[in-house]
Protein backbone atom coordinates (compact mmCIF):
# COMPACT_ATOMS: atom_id res chain seq x y z
CA UNK A 1 0.00 0.00 0.00
CA UNK A 2 1.27 3.65 -1.06
CA UNK A 3 0.08 5.16 2.01
CA UNK A 4 0.67 3.95 5.42
CA UNK A 5 -2.24 6.07 7.03
CA UNK A 6 -5.83 5.57 6.81
CA UNK A 7 -9.25 6.80 8.02
CA UNK A 8 -11.76 4.62 9.74
CA UNK A 9 -15.58 6.45 9.47
CA UNK A 10 -17.20 4.64 11.94
CA UNK A 11 -16.22 3.63 15.65
CA UNK A 12 -18.50 0.68 15.85
CA UNK A 13 -17.31 -2.49 16.21
CA UNK A 14 -16.50 -3.51 12.41
CA UNK A 15 -14.69 -0.02 12.15
CA UNK A 16 -12.85 -0.18 15.60
CA UNK A 17 -11.79 -3.88 14.12
CA UNK A 18 -10.19 -3.03 11.56
CA UNK A 19 -8.89 -0.09 12.90
CA UNK A 20 -7.30 -2.71 15.55
CA UNK A 21 -5.62 -4.97 12.75
CA UNK A 22 -4.38 -2.07 10.54
CA UNK A 23 -2.37 -0.25 13.68
CA UNK A 24 -1.16 -4.36 14.34
CA UNK A 25 0.55 -4.31 11.26
CA UNK A 26 1.99 -0.59 11.11
CA UNK A 27 -0.74 1.51 9.73
CA UNK A 28 -1.29 4.68 11.36
CA UNK A 29 -4.96 4.76 11.71
CA UNK A 30 -7.61 8.17 12.61
CA UNK A 31 -10.79 7.08 14.04
CA UNK A 32 -13.58 9.59 13.42
CA UNK A 33 -17.42 9.46 14.56
CA UNK A 34 -19.75 12.02 15.17
CA UNK A 35 -20.98 10.04 18.69
CA UNK A 36 -19.20 9.17 21.86
CA UNK A 37 -17.71 5.27 21.93
CA UNK A 38 -19.95 3.01 23.07
CA UNK A 39 -23.43 4.88 22.69
CA UNK A 40 -24.99 3.64 19.36
CA UNK A 41 -25.68 0.67 17.55
CA UNK A 42 -22.44 -1.48 18.89
CA UNK A 43 -22.90 -0.16 22.46
CA UNK A 44 -25.81 -2.31 22.84
CA UNK A 45 -26.18 -4.86 25.85
CA UNK A 46 -26.68 -8.16 24.44
CA UNK A 47 -23.47 -10.16 22.92
CA UNK A 48 -24.58 -13.36 21.80
CA UNK A 49 -21.74 -14.60 19.90
CA UNK A 50 -23.62 -17.66 18.03
CA UNK A 51 -22.90 -19.91 15.25
CA UNK A 52 -25.02 -20.56 12.29
CA UNK A 53 -26.04 -24.34 12.35
CA UNK A 54 -23.72 -27.03 11.17
CA UNK A 55 -25.23 -27.61 7.80
CA UNK A 56 -25.75 -26.48 4.03
CA UNK A 57 -21.98 -25.08 4.59
CA UNK A 58 -21.01 -21.71 2.75
CA UNK A 59 -18.85 -19.27 2.69
CA UNK A 60 -20.96 -16.96 5.01
CA UNK A 61 -20.77 -20.12 7.45
CA UNK A 62 -17.70 -20.96 7.58
CA UNK A 63 -15.98 -17.61 7.75
CA UNK A 64 -18.00 -16.86 10.84
CA UNK A 65 -16.73 -20.08 12.13
CA UNK A 66 -13.38 -18.96 11.82
CA UNK A 67 -13.78 -15.49 13.47
CA UNK A 68 -15.69 -17.26 16.56
CA UNK A 69 -12.78 -19.83 16.87
CA UNK A 70 -10.14 -16.78 16.72
CA UNK A 71 -12.40 -14.52 19.28
CA UNK A 72 -10.42 -16.36 22.85
CA UNK A 73 -7.44 -14.73 21.65
CA UNK A 74 -8.62 -11.58 20.05
CA UNK A 75 -10.28 -10.52 22.88
CA UNK A 76 -7.57 -11.41 25.29
CA UNK A 77 -5.42 -9.27 23.55
CA UNK A 78 -7.74 -6.48 23.33
CA UNK A 79 -7.54 -6.71 27.12
CA UNK A 80 -4.50 -6.88 27.64
CA UNK A 81 -3.83 -3.90 25.66
CA UNK A 82 -6.47 -2.05 26.95
CA UNK A 83 -5.84 -2.79 30.64
CA UNK A 84 -10.05 -3.27 30.50
CA UNK A 85 -12.41 -6.04 30.76
CA UNK A 86 -13.94 -7.23 27.76
CA UNK A 87 -17.02 -9.03 29.10
CA UNK A 88 -15.81 -12.32 26.81
CA UNK A 89 -16.76 -15.73 27.71
CA UNK A 90 -16.89 -19.08 25.51
CA UNK A 91 -19.20 -20.80 27.72
CA UNK A 92 -21.30 -22.52 25.49
CA UNK A 93 -25.24 -21.93 24.94
CA UNK A 94 -28.37 -24.43 25.33
CA UNK A 95 -31.38 -24.36 23.31
CA UNK A 96 -34.77 -26.02 23.89
CA UNK A 97 -35.99 -28.90 21.88
CA UNK A 98 -39.84 -28.48 20.95
CA UNK A 99 -40.62 -31.90 19.27
CA UNK A 100 -39.52 -35.39 18.55
CA UNK A 101 -38.86 -33.49 14.79
CA UNK A 102 -36.53 -31.08 16.53
CA UNK A 103 -34.75 -33.65 17.74
CA UNK A 104 -34.12 -35.70 15.40
CA UNK A 105 -32.74 -32.52 12.85
CA UNK A 106 -30.56 -31.78 16.05
CA UNK A 107 -28.62 -35.30 16.33
CA UNK A 108 -28.17 -34.85 12.56
CA UNK A 109 -26.55 -31.43 13.12
CA UNK A 110 -24.65 -32.97 15.59
CA UNK A 111 -22.99 -35.42 13.22
CA UNK A 112 -22.34 -32.80 10.24
CA UNK A 113 -20.68 -30.71 13.27
CA UNK A 114 -17.98 -33.19 13.57
CA UNK A 115 -16.85 -32.80 10.23
CA UNK A 116 -17.63 -28.73 9.93
CA UNK A 117 -16.36 -27.68 13.39
CA UNK A 118 -13.53 -29.78 12.57
CA UNK A 119 -12.68 -30.70 16.22
CA UNK A 120 -12.75 -27.24 17.79
CA UNK A 121 -16.34 -27.35 18.86
CA UNK A 122 -19.08 -30.01 19.94
CA UNK A 123 -22.95 -29.71 18.74
CA UNK A 124 -24.93 -32.85 20.99
CA UNK A 125 -27.76 -33.34 22.19
CA UNK A 126 -28.07 -34.00 25.35
CA UNK A 127 -30.95 -34.60 28.10
CA UNK A 128 -32.16 -32.03 30.85
CA UNK A 129 -31.20 -32.77 33.86
CA UNK A 130 -33.33 -30.10 36.18
CA UNK A 131 -30.43 -27.50 36.98
CA UNK A 132 -32.49 -23.94 37.85
CA UNK A 133 -30.84 -22.16 34.82
CA UNK A 134 -31.97 -24.48 31.87
CA UNK A 135 -34.83 -23.53 29.94
CA UNK A 136 -37.65 -26.09 29.61
CA UNK A 137 -38.37 -27.84 26.94
CA UNK A 138 -40.97 -30.13 26.04
CA UNK A 139 -38.67 -33.44 24.84
CA UNK A 140 -36.94 -33.13 28.28
CA UNK A 141 -33.78 -33.01 25.68
CA UNK A 142 -31.68 -29.67 24.85
CA UNK A 143 -29.25 -29.09 22.28
CA UNK A 144 -25.74 -27.76 23.60
CA UNK A 145 -22.74 -26.14 21.63
CA UNK A 146 -19.42 -25.13 22.93
CA UNK A 147 -18.46 -22.85 19.83
CA UNK A 148 -21.49 -20.32 21.41
CA UNK A 149 -19.78 -17.46 23.25
CA UNK A 150 -20.94 -14.17 24.85
CA UNK A 151 -19.47 -11.15 24.85
CA UNK A 152 -20.78 -6.88 26.53
CA UNK A 153 -20.80 -4.80 23.82
CA UNK A 154 -20.66 -1.58 25.75
CA UNK A 155 -17.04 -3.21 27.63
CA UNK A 156 -15.99 -4.61 24.43
CA UNK A 157 -15.98 -1.34 22.21
CA UNK A 158 -14.61 0.96 25.08
CA UNK A 159 -11.35 -1.36 25.68
CA UNK A 160 -11.14 -1.69 21.75
CA UNK A 161 -11.03 1.72 21.65
CA UNK A 162 -8.57 1.92 24.33
CA UNK A 163 -6.34 -0.60 22.82
CA UNK A 164 -6.08 1.72 19.50
CA UNK A 165 -5.36 4.71 21.34
CA UNK A 166 -2.64 2.73 23.54
CA UNK A 167 -1.31 1.46 20.47
CA UNK A 168 -1.12 5.03 19.13
CA UNK A 169 -4.04 5.51 16.87
CA UNK A 170 -6.00 8.76 16.80
CA UNK A 171 -9.46 9.62 17.01
CA UNK A 172 -10.39 12.96 15.32
CA UNK A 173 -11.17 14.11 11.97
CA UNK A 174 -10.43 12.26 9.05
CA UNK A 175 -6.75 13.90 7.13
CA UNK A 176 -6.28 13.37 3.58
CA UNK A 177 -5.76 9.34 3.07
CA UNK A 178 -7.86 6.50 1.94
CA UNK A 179 -11.15 5.66 4.43
CA UNK A 180 -12.79 2.93 5.31
CA UNK A 181 -16.55 3.54 5.70
CA UNK A 182 -17.72 1.75 8.70
CA UNK A 183 -20.71 4.09 9.36
CA UNK A 184 -24.07 1.15 10.25
CA UNK A 185 -27.06 2.19 9.38
CA UNK A 186 -26.11 5.80 8.06
CA UNK A 187 -24.92 4.24 5.10
CA UNK A 188 -27.04 4.21 1.86
CA UNK A 189 -25.93 0.97 0.83
CA UNK A 190 -27.62 -0.92 4.09
CA UNK A 191 -30.90 -0.83 5.57
CA UNK A 192 -31.62 0.15 9.12
CA UNK A 193 -33.38 -2.72 11.51
CA UNK A 194 -34.32 -1.85 14.73
CA UNK A 195 -33.72 -4.18 17.46
CA UNK A 196 -34.65 -3.91 21.28
CA UNK A 197 -33.23 -5.82 24.38
CA UNK A 198 -33.64 -5.67 28.35
CA UNK A 199 -31.08 -5.87 30.74
CA UNK A 200 -31.76 -7.94 34.22
CA UNK A 201 -30.73 -8.14 38.03
CA UNK A 202 -29.73 -10.80 37.90
CA UNK A 203 -26.44 -12.94 38.65
CA UNK A 204 -26.11 -16.51 36.09
CA UNK A 205 -22.45 -15.43 35.38
CA UNK A 206 -20.64 -18.63 34.25
CA UNK A 207 -23.24 -20.44 32.66
CA UNK A 208 -24.02 -20.89 29.42
CA UNK A 209 -26.32 -18.43 26.59
CA UNK A 210 -29.87 -19.81 26.25
CA UNK A 211 -31.82 -19.42 22.96
CA UNK A 212 -35.27 -20.20 23.16
CA UNK A 213 -39.00 -19.19 21.44
CA UNK A 214 -36.48 -16.58 19.59
CA UNK A 215 -35.02 -14.62 22.39
CA UNK A 216 -31.14 -14.91 23.42
CA UNK A 217 -30.31 -14.76 27.32
CA UNK A 218 -26.88 -13.74 28.12
CA UNK A 219 -25.40 -14.14 31.81
CA UNK A 220 -22.84 -11.55 31.64
CA UNK A 221 -19.54 -11.93 33.47
CA UNK A 222 -20.80 -8.17 35.31
CA UNK A 223 -23.54 -9.81 37.09
CA UNK A 224 -25.84 -9.03 34.93
CA UNK A 225 -28.08 -10.90 32.51
CA UNK A 226 -29.51 -9.19 28.99
CA UNK A 227 -31.82 -10.38 27.01
CA UNK A 228 -33.02 -9.58 23.29
CA UNK A 229 -33.92 -8.86 21.18
CA UNK A 230 -36.52 -7.95 18.06
CA UNK A 231 -36.09 -7.39 14.17
CA UNK A 232 -38.13 -4.37 13.47
CA UNK A 233 -38.06 -3.17 9.50
CA UNK A 234 -40.75 -0.71 10.37
CA UNK A 235 -41.06 1.42 13.10
CA UNK A 236 -42.20 4.48 15.27
CA UNK A 237 -39.34 6.03 17.61
CA UNK A 238 -35.94 5.15 17.45
CA UNK A 239 -35.91 3.98 21.41
CA UNK A 240 -37.75 0.99 23.30
CA UNK A 241 -41.36 0.48 23.37
CA UNK A 242 -43.95 -2.36 24.01
CA UNK A 243 -43.23 -4.99 21.68
CA UNK A 244 -39.79 -5.15 24.10
CA UNK A 245 -42.03 -6.80 26.64
CA UNK A 246 -42.85 -9.63 25.03
CA UNK A 247 -38.72 -10.26 24.60
CA UNK A 248 -39.42 -9.65 28.46
CA UNK A 249 -42.06 -12.33 28.80
CA UNK A 250 -40.34 -14.71 26.60
CA UNK A 251 -36.99 -14.87 28.53
CA UNK A 252 -39.35 -15.29 31.85
CA UNK A 253 -41.20 -18.35 30.76
CA UNK A 254 -38.01 -19.76 28.77
CA UNK A 255 -35.54 -19.16 32.41
CA UNK A 256 -38.13 -19.10 35.32
CA UNK A 257 -35.42 -18.02 37.03
CA UNK A 258 -35.90 -14.43 35.68
CA UNK A 259 -39.67 -14.57 36.82
CA UNK A 260 -38.95 -12.17 39.49
CA UNK A 261 -35.75 -10.20 38.08
CA UNK A 262 -35.75 -6.44 38.28
CA UNK A 263 -35.36 -4.82 34.59
CA UNK A 264 -33.02 -2.48 35.12
CA UNK A 265 -32.26 -1.07 31.50
CA UNK A 266 -34.58 -1.07 28.34
CA UNK A 267 -32.49 -0.62 25.22
CA UNK A 268 -32.81 -0.31 21.50
CA UNK A 269 -31.07 0.36 18.43
CA UNK A 270 -30.46 0.49 14.66
CA UNK A 271 -28.68 -2.38 13.11
CA UNK A 272 -27.03 -2.55 9.70
CA UNK A 273 -28.46 -5.02 7.35
CA UNK A 274 -27.35 -5.64 3.76
CA UNK A 275 -29.08 -6.56 1.38
CA UNK A 276 -28.03 -10.15 1.49
CA UNK A 277 -27.58 -10.15 5.05
CA UNK A 278 -23.89 -11.04 4.63
CA UNK A 279 -21.52 -8.09 5.73
CA UNK A 280 -20.26 -5.48 3.09
CA UNK A 281 -16.74 -6.12 2.73
CA UNK A 282 -13.78 -4.60 0.47
CA UNK A 283 -13.27 -1.64 -2.04
CA UNK A 284 -15.95 0.76 -1.71
CA UNK A 285 -18.35 0.53 -4.38
CA UNK A 286 -19.32 4.15 -4.79
CA UNK A 287 -16.00 5.73 -3.51
CA UNK A 288 -12.75 4.84 -5.66
CA UNK A 289 -9.57 4.47 -3.28
CA UNK A 290 -11.59 3.88 -0.28
CA UNK A 291 -13.23 0.97 1.67
CA UNK A 292 -16.35 -0.39 3.60
CA UNK A 293 -16.63 -2.60 6.66
CA UNK A 294 -20.64 -2.55 7.01
CA UNK A 295 -23.68 -4.53 7.71
CA UNK A 296 -22.82 -6.68 10.52
CA UNK A 297 -26.49 -6.44 11.41
CA UNK A 298 -26.82 -9.63 14.38
CA UNK A 299 -23.62 -10.64 13.97
CA UNK A 300 -21.06 -8.01 13.81
CA UNK A 301 -19.14 -9.03 17.20
CA UNK A 302 -19.29 -12.44 16.23
CA UNK A 303 -17.38 -11.69 12.62
CA UNK A 304 -15.27 -8.88 13.91
CA UNK A 305 -11.82 -10.82 14.40
CA UNK A 306 -11.73 -11.65 11.00
CA UNK A 307 -13.57 -8.92 9.33
CA UNK A 308 -10.34 -6.97 10.34
CA UNK A 309 -7.80 -9.25 9.22
CA UNK A 310 -9.13 -9.90 5.82
CA UNK A 311 -9.46 -6.06 5.44
CA UNK A 312 -5.97 -5.18 6.50
CA UNK A 313 -4.98 -7.98 4.04
CA UNK A 314 -6.73 -6.46 1.27
CA UNK A 315 -5.42 -2.78 2.36
CA UNK A 316 -2.20 -3.27 3.56
CA UNK A 317 -0.98 -6.51 1.09
CA UNK A 318 -3.45 -6.08 -1.52
CA UNK A 319 -4.41 -9.52 -0.65
CA UNK A 320 -7.98 -10.28 -1.36
CA UNK A 321 -9.70 -13.21 0.75
CA UNK A 322 -12.63 -11.62 1.22
CA UNK A 323 -15.55 -14.32 0.22
CA UNK A 324 -17.36 -13.39 -2.93
CA UNK A 325 -20.72 -13.18 -1.09
CA UNK A 326 -19.45 -10.59 0.59
CA UNK A 327 -18.82 -7.80 -1.63
CA UNK A 328 -20.88 -4.95 -1.75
Amino acid sequence: MATQEINIAGAGIFGLSVAWALLRRGVRVRVSDPAPIATRTSGGIVGALSPHVPENWNDKKAFQFQSLVMAHAYWEDVARASDLPTGYARLGRLQPLADDKAVELARGRAVTAQELWRGEAVWQVIAADGTAWEPPSPTGMLVRDTLSAHIHPRLAITALSRAIEAGGGVFGPPVEAPTVWAIGSADPLVTGVKGQAALFEFDARGMPQIFADSVHIIPHLDGTTAVGSTSERVWENDGPDALLDGVIARARAAVPSLETARVIERWAGVRPRAKSRAPMLGPHPDKPGDFIANGGFKIGFGMAPLVGDVMADLIVEGRDVIPEAFRA
